[in-house]
């Protein structure tokens, strides 16, 4: 009897202690753990046509090479990075900055800058010439780095700039304005402004040697322009494609062309001489520039075309509205089904995305590749909330639309 009441009391305090611990739940899986069983084999961002994005998705899935060394340059600003590296695009940037010494808006004011700076023929000794020159170039460079650390950086959040159809028609307009000046449709002539705002120097001659250099870069008239801004438009399309090196073209550029002033604030004269040449050098630039703004301009005009049309082409897409959750569980079910999954990050203020919604989505053969891919549509128009602030941190995406290949770990 003692045993059996014994025993019940054991019993009780069993059940009463059971029914008093709290019950541990399974942790709940996050997308971070999921997304940790997915390996990510491509990303591309800005506007694409059906042909671009086919061939992305190619490069994706292994089916394409990388694209041919002809493609121009201009056309496809990632494709010679792409294809050739980091280094030999450096190189190529180095040595377009020291040509731009060449081009009749420079090269006959390298006497007027070294006089305003009492370097070359000026100067009280080859030395301290060099110094001003290497100043000078300096200044040169400092800017133009500046310069492109401030247009990539500060537009990269929104993305895809240069697929906007106002941006291209707007720098189209711009070098159609300076292919002009180049056949002396009308003159473009910085040079007066240049040296009115030169002659107001500081005491310190280094110094006032560095700003006026940094002034020169800023104005050194219609020639330069076009390659500063082609530089621009490439650097901040390598930044937006990940590749943070791209930050350092402008600032490489800026020192291809200050290269030569220390030597020619020493009094050592290896420039040729300005002449009849140069005439021949300008329409060469004309020609070149011309290009740029058909380019720029046809760009422009079939991305304001594809804004014009009706929207279509979004019933495959998975559309998850800044929510975890959401995002999560479609990238569990992708790796339940081993799928690959496409992630496209858009905002309801992208027009890119609108425009690729209107046109390469919506496009027959597109929607039927799609079809072997999870598609995921996340609404990334509040960057700065959180889940979608640390979904886009955790893929890089700078710039809107980007798109996203993941293949399961297998």
């Amino acid at each position: 009897m003692k045993k059996l009441i014994l025993f019940s009391l054991l019993l009780a305090a069993v059940l009463t202690a059971t029914a008093q611990s709290p019950v541990q739940k399974p942790a709940e899986t996050s997308w971070q753990d999921v997304v940790k069983q997915f390996t990510v084999v491509r990303t591309g961002t800005g506007y694409m046509d059906v042909g671009d994005f086919t061939e992305f998705l190619d490069r994706a899935e292994g089916m394409r090479k990388k694209p041919g060394i002809f493609k121009r340059f201009t056309a496809r600003p990632v494709t010679f990075y792409e294809n050739w590296g980091l280094w030999p695009t450096l190189l190529l940037i180095l040595f377009g900055g020291l040509a731009l010494n060449l081009t009749p808006c420079v090269l006959p004011m390298i006497p007027v800058n070294l006089a305003i700076i009492g370097a070359g023929a000026q100067s009280e000794s080859r030395r301290k010439g060099f110094a001003l020159g290497s100043a000078y170039g300096l200044g040169i460079t400092v800017v133009y780095g500046l310069l492109g650390l401030a247009v990539v950086l500060g537009g990269a959040r929104f993305g895809a700039l240069n697929a906007s159809p106002w941006f291209n028609l707007i720098i189209a307009v711009i070098f159609l304005l300076l292919a002009l000046a180049m056949f002396n449709v009308f003159h473009i002539d910085l040079a007066k402004l240049h040296q009115h705002l030169s002659r107001r120097q500081v005491e310190e001659e280094y110094l006032a040697a560095f700003g006026i250099g940094g002034l020169s870069a800023l104005l050194a008239g219609a020639c330069v322009a076009p390659v500063v801004i082609a530089v621009l438009l490439l650097s901040g399309n390598l930044y937006t494609n990940g590749v943070h090196a791209g930050l350092a073209l402008p600032f490489v550029l800026g020192l291809g062309m200050a290269l030569p002033w220390p030597f020619a604030g020493a009094g050592l004269s290896f420039l040729p001489r300005p002449g009849a040449w140069m005439e021949w050098v300008k329409r060469g630039f004309g020609v070149l520039i011309l290009l740029l703004a058909g380019y720029y301009g046809q760009l422009g005009g079939r991305l304001l075309i594809a804004h014009m049309k009706p929207s279509g082409g979004e019933e495959h897409l998975v559309v998850c509205e800044n929510k975890s959750t959401c995002f999560k569980d479609v990238l569990s079910e992708a790796l339940a089904a081993n799928q690959p999954v496409f992630i496209d990050f858009w905002a309801d203020w992208c027009k890119n995305c609108r425009a690729m919604d209107k046109t390469t989505f919506a496009d027959p053969k597109i929607k039927s590749r799609m079809e072997r891919y999870k598609v995921i549509k996340f609404d990334a128009s509040n960057y700065d909330e959180s889940p979608a602030k640390e979904i886009l941190d955790h893929f890089g995406v700078l710039g809107l639309p980007t798109y996203v290949v993941l293949n399961p770990v297998k």
